[in-house]
């Protein structure tokens, strides 16, 4: 890869695009667009105005949408090469990039399009955001029940050429409707002369185009499909959705829930190339609201004064124990909320799981407490039936803080994310305050 880039910025200092073209058509799509996205200058726009059709498409799909973004400005005024390029784009790539742009520019290169292809991408672009719809492709293969084997390979080669996909061929009616899909491997093995209706047995999986694209994660997952079948209400066939499609949700859910996890406002997609106010505001609005909330635990604090005075050694020991209940939390709380994403713990399991987490938090507790105790032993004697009866207490409420809040989030139609990190250790901090000096309170009979 040195080499290879050694040998491109030589060909572009002497400008010698005929030799660089050469160069950049032996190399695959995922060399090439890695190299572009490394370039900072307007050298990226060079290299890509010399690639061949074929990697103009696959390349511009490969790219970070900040690239996408760039190129697109770049070839505006080339707009023979900027037609070819969004009329060649796969319809689903094309709509991936097309909704996150301002909807003017949107506008503006829908008239770059061809008018069959500027029909498919405004049908595409009219379903709701998030649904299904909004994923899908028309570009698959169709095949009726009446073919023979014989035939149904001679339109698969002459329809087949763009499809998103030949793993699964797909069966209607007249009437478009699904009829079932067929794995390519049970065609090749079937005779030639086998209608096409004798290899069926109506049993398929399909997604709603109006569904929610959390819903076709879930399908993926739990039926282990390369691609299914996106239908309309009344079971026509629309278009598919591919695996590759729902890893590129995947990892935006992942990314925007990590952010709301770590309470950012909203998700950042490269801080390297945000500007510094945008970083302050996406992250300001949380730390503000946890600074008002964690007034409480100098409330707390107040209310102890005299104990305080009293036992300094107790000081010592406050964050150690706070902290612990806070990471408990933050732990349950991550477990609850990937469970609940992909599916596996549903709203009305909260009351199997509090039992469960009792004995985990009592065990988790009763450990630490332990390593708390032998510090205590030496630093403080005197406060060790309470650092350690404190650890195990603030421990269990943390892991139960933990587990109850995604629940209650997502009982109030809220995302379960919100429930983040920093919310679950302030509301841990303020509980865990609480707790500890209670108890020191009582122990030692000071007010």
């Amino acid at each position: 890869m040195k080499h290879f880039k050694t040998r491109i910025r030589e060909l572009l200092l002497y400008k010698n695009f005929k030799k660089l073209r050469r160069l950049l058509a032996e190399h695959d799509s995922f060399k090439l667009a890695s190299l572009i996205e490394s370039k900072k200058d307007e050298n990226d726009i060079i290299l890509f105005r010399l690639l061949n059709r074929t990697q103009t498409k696959e390349v511009f799909s490969l790219l970070s949408y900040d690239k996408q973004y760039d190129i697109i400005k770049k070839l505006g005024q080339n707009t023979h090469k900027l037609s070819i390029l969004l009329n060649d784009m796969d319809p689903d790539d094309r709509t991936a990039f097309f909704e996150e742009l301002p909807e003017e520019i949107t506008q503006k290169l829908i008239q770059a399009l061809s008018p069959k292809e500027q029909s498919i991408a405004i049908k595409l672009l009219e379903y709701p955001e998030d649904s299904i719809g909004r994923l899908m492709t028309p570009e698959y293969v169709a095949i009726r029940p009446e073919h023979t084997v014989e035939e149904a390979f001679a339109h698969i080669r002459k329809y087949g050429r763009d499809s998103e996909t030949l793993n699964v061929i797909y069966v209607v009616d007249k009437k478009r409707k699904l009829l079932d899909d067929l794995r390519i491997k049970e065609l090749i093995l079937a005779l030639p002369t086998q209608k096409v209706s004798e290899l069926l047995d109506y049993r398929f999986i399909a997604l709603n185009a109006m569904d929610d694209q959390e819903k076709a994660i879930a399908t993926f997952q739990d039926y282990d499909r390369v691609a299914l079948p996106v239908l309309r209400k009344d079971g026509v066939l629309l278009g598919i959705v591919s695996i590759d499609d729902i890893m590129d949700v995947v990892e935006e859910e992942s990314t925007e829930d990590f952010h709301k996890f770590g309470s950012f406002s909203e998700a950042i997609s490269n801080p390297l190339k945000e500007r510094v106010f945008n970083l302050y505001k996406k992250r300001i609005v949380w730390l503000v609201a946890l600074v008002f909330m964690n007034i409480f635990s100098g409330a707390a604090l107040a209310n102890f004064e005299t104990l305080i005075e009293s036992m300094v050694a107790l000081v010592f020991f406050l964050p150690l124990l706070i902290d612990s209940g806070g990471n408990a939390g933050s732990q349950s709380a991550t477990l609850m909320i990937r469970s609940l994403a992909i599916g596996d713990v549903k709203l009305t399991d909260w009351y199997k799981l509090i039992a469960k987490e009792i004995g985990v938090a009592l065990l988790l507790g009763g450990t630490m407490a332990l390593a708390v105790g032998l510090v205590a032993s030496f630093r403080a004697p005197e406060v060790v039936f309470v650092v350690c009866t404190t650890m195990v207490i603030v421990v269990l409420v943390g892991s139960l803080i933990g587990l109850l809040l995604p629940f209650v989030f997502t009982k109030l139609k809220l995302d379960p994310a919100t429930a983040s990190a920093p919310l679950i250790t302030s509301i841990a901090d303020i509980s865990g305050v609480i707790i500890y000096f209670s108890i020191a309170s009582w122990y030692f009979g000071i007010k």
